[in-house]
């Protein structure tokens, strides 16, 4: 599948099906490499010479801003497929291929009567966008504050003894607890162990002899136990904070358990949901959009060829698609087929003109055609 096509318009001096022709025998016999569509266009309704001045001057920018949609909607299918470990599926437009509904267009009378005007229909296809856009921000925000929630838990379970969550390490016969004794739970430098077990009955008084034990051990930190008497909990906190070691504050609860055991579940069941719904939407919104964009090209052709070419409509709208390597070439062969007059008019000497305002160096050709990048 091709990703990236020019849309053209060729003046017509004689019939469109004349034209045609001479182009599809152009491109097979000199450019064979270079797959060739004609771009439908309908008759629409061509307004005032101001009224096409004007929308031309936005056509561009909303080309960018509709193009900028269906491509965020495109990676947030393949975001979306990646996280679910599903295959990618082809992207369709109205049950076809993506590149089939560009090169087999045909104009939606139903969804944009040729009889309003121009400005009204792009008007209507930018509204259509910018409220996918936005419905897109609010589901996607929704599935990755979810998302979020989950990643926070998960660094918890997976993080270093310094930072994680201890509740699925440390089990109830871990802990001692009692009138007067307490268990603590240590975090010592993986090379500092020795140092640890050779000093933690001597850190404050009243500290139980042989009661440290080791329940765990990461890239980092080793997990100790210690049992002491509970009214020098602190000055033992203090002592081992001055000798390097670090004493989590953890209290078990078989409740508290459960109940992260419940939030985890139900987030991981809420992410698959959002996720399954968000990408069934994606899909049928991509087909919006793009079948929205192309609908904008049709418009955007038709308005750049009256202004270039005059009425009454006589024009060939195509969509090719060449390879870098025959670009330059097939250039050459639609001036060909422009008549000279186009050519001097539209065409400056060093084939390039500085777009104003933004210092861009655009390619000027005595042809409209702009590029339309699927992906």
């Amino acid at each position: 599948m091709a990703t990236r096509y020019w849309v053209v318009s060729l003046p017509a001096q004689s019939s469109a099906s004349a034209l045609w022709s001479r182009l599809q025998e152009l491109i097979s016999k000199k450019a064979f490499d270079t797959p060739l569509y004609r771009f439908n266009t309908p008759d629409l309704r061509v307004g005032t010479l101001d009224s096409l001045l004007s929308l031309s001057d936005d056509l561009s920018k909303l080309n960018t801003f509709i193009e900028g949609v269906s491509h965020k909607i495109r990676r947030q299918i393949e975001d979306l497929e990646r996280a679910s470990g599903i295959d990618s599926l082809a992207l369709t437009v109205d049950g076809v291929p993506v590149d089939t509904y560009l090169t087999r267009f045909v104009w939606d009378e139903s969804k944009y009567p040729t009889v309003s005007p121009l400005r009204e229909i792009v008007d209507t296809i930018h509204s259509q966008v910018a409220k996918i856009e936005d419905d897109m921000k609010i589901r996607a925000a929704e599935y990755n504050t979810v998302r979020g929630q989950l990643n926070a838990i998960n660094r918890k379970q997976t993080g270093s003894l310094a930072v994680r969550d201890l509740s699925n390490i440390v089990k109830p016969e871990d802990i001692i607890t009692s009138e007067h004794l307490v268990t603590l739970l240590a975090i010592v430098p993986k090379y500092s162990q020795k140092d640890w077990l050779s000093s933690y009955e001597t850190l404050t008084s009243y500290v139980v002899p042989r009661s440290s034990k080791k329940l765990y051990e990461d890239n980092e930190y080793a997990l100790y136990t210690v049992t002491l008497f509970g009214r020098v909990a602190d000055n033992f906190k203090t002592s081992a904070r001055e000798r390097g070691f670090q004493v989590r504050e953890f209290e078990y609860s078989t409740e508290a358990q459960e109940n992260r055991k419940q939030e985890l579940e139900k987030l991981m069941q809420d992410q698959d949901n959002l996720r399954s719904s968000l990408l069934q939407w994606c899909y049928a919104s991509y087909g919006e959009v793009f079948s929205s964009w192309m609908h904008f090209c049709a418009v955007r052709v038709f308005a750049e060829s009256i202004l270039r070419y005059g009425l009454p409509p006589s024009f060939l709208a195509a969509a090719l698609a060449p390879p870098a390597k025959s670009e330059k070439k097939v250039r050459s062969l639609l001036e060909q087929l422009c008549g000279n007059v186009n050519c001097i008019y539209w065409k400056s000497d060093d084939d390039a003109a500085v777009v104003a305002g933004i210092g861009v160096v655009a390619e000027s050709y005595p042809y409209a055609s702009f590029t339309v990048n699927i992906v």
